[in-house]
């Protein structure tokens, strides 16, 4: 997951989670602020800690579905078995990383090297910040499995479960965990990038963890992860394409097969939550509501190189600027799941339910007109070194 979409990469405040580019979080009423942070810049850093203290400290909200709701995934076990598993590859038909990289044992090893590298020479920095910053992403996923194995009715209650919602778990993770493996191995053989600088990256982010604000509720995850993997889809299928701008056919090819499998697993998720409307429309619009007012927080909204304590920030201002993903990318995967999932058409809504309707369907315009707002009022950007491309200034 990419994630490619100051929680994710929205909101201009340190280490705070919100849906809308940095530009855009500035017109953000104080009402929205969901989460207090505690900074840790580089000179707060106490060495002789083997651990981060928390980097974001909000009030958490636990276990806040009704516990007769478990039922209902328990009752549509067979469903999933049939409908979301059916989304899987078996491992000997997937791809794997090394179907797209030099090959180690070949004569011709070194020379297939040598051409990526220079094919990378002639990729801007600002591409490698947005990708270095989405093979982070992928590369957090141990957090990812950990937050699904969080919710009611659908853990993998032993770490080996039968039921059809923990095999996806494992099977979705196993296929996820190829997407941060080839863009780490590639990357690491463009030498373009300061791999100690993203590796280190990598172990604050896996250590730092994350709180979507999915209280434990699989109506509130589900809807979470719908929406990140189209959002992940859109972030590596722009890579894709300006790769195949700059001429890097392979790389181009790379991060479209990893498009894909990000597409293939967002239809998994949204026939899930699809489900749910059928069965609850009620409870599912409301947590649909629920999850947009929180805004999505994207999954490495918690980036930290040991250095930049505002380093997701400024790696989602490059993802913006490039048009890789960006805030009128966040209100059409918010219209495409309203579409999708039939929202405006649900009918016997009580009041309440009602009014969560007519919220999310009424979300992607205003969006769309703040973002508006914000280009209008844009100064001009500046530049900043990123230590994963060795302190070399790109353009916010």
């Amino acid at each position: 997951m990419d994630l490619k979409l100051t929680a994710p990469a929205f909101q201009s405040h340190k280490f705070t989670s919100s849906p809308l580019p940095p530009r855009m979080a500035t017109l953000r009423s104080p009402r929205f602020y969901m989460a207090s942070t505690l900074r840790t810049g580089a000179k707060e850093v106490d060495l002789k800690k083997p651990f981060m203290p928390p980097r974001e400290v909000h009030v958490q909200v636990t276990h806040s579905m009704p516990p007769q709701k478990i039922e209902i995934f328990k009752s549509i076990e067979g469903w999933a078995e049939e409908n979301i598993l059916i989304h899987l590859k078996p491992v000997e038909k997937c791809w794997q990383p090394q179907d797209f990289l030099p090959d180690p044992v070949s004569d011709g090893f070194e020379e297939q090297v040598r051409e990526l590298r220079e094919r990378a020479k002639e990729i801007p920095d600002e591409y490698y910040v947005v990708l270095v910053g989405d093979m982070i992403t992928e590369e957090a996923l141990p957090t990812y499995q950990t937050m699904l194995n969080t919710l009611d009715g659908v853990r993998d209650e032993t770490g080996a479960s039968p039921t059809p919602w923990a095999m996806w778990t494992r099977a979705w993770t196993a296929e996820e965990n190829r997407h941060g493996d080839l863009l780490n191995k590639y990357l690491y053989l463009s030498g373009r990038v300061d791999m100690r600088q993203i590796e280190k990256t990598i172990q604050y982010l896996i250590g730092s963890g994350m709180d979507p604000r999915t209280e434990n509720s699989p109506y509130l995850g589900f809807i979470y992860t719908s929406f990140q993997e189209r959002a992940t889809f859109v972030s590596h299928g722009n890579t894709a394409r300006h790769a195949k701008d700059y001429g890097d056919i392979k790389l181009a090819q790379i991060c479209g097969t990893i498009a894909s499998d990000e597409k293939r697993h967002e239809t998994a998720y949204c026939k899930i939550v699809e489900k749910l409307f059928e069965i609850d429309p009620e409870g599912t619009v409301l947590a649909f509501a629920d999850m947009m007012r929180k805004k999505i927080s994207m999954p490495a909204h918690l980036m930290y190189d040991g250095r930049d304590d505002n380093l997701f920030e400024h790696f989602s201002s490059v993802a913006q600027r490039l048009g890789v993903y960006t805030a009128k990318d966040y209100a059409d995967i918010l219209e495409f799941l309203v579409g999708r999932w039939k929202v405006e058409t649900l009918t016997g809504l009580s009041g309440e339910g009602q009014k969560a309707q007519e919220f999310v369907c009424n979300l992607a315009p205003r969006i769309r007109k703040l973002d508006e707002r914000a280009r209008s009022r844009a100064k001009e950007a500046p530049t900043l070194p990123f230590s994963w491309i060795f302190d070399r200034q790109v353009k916010l």
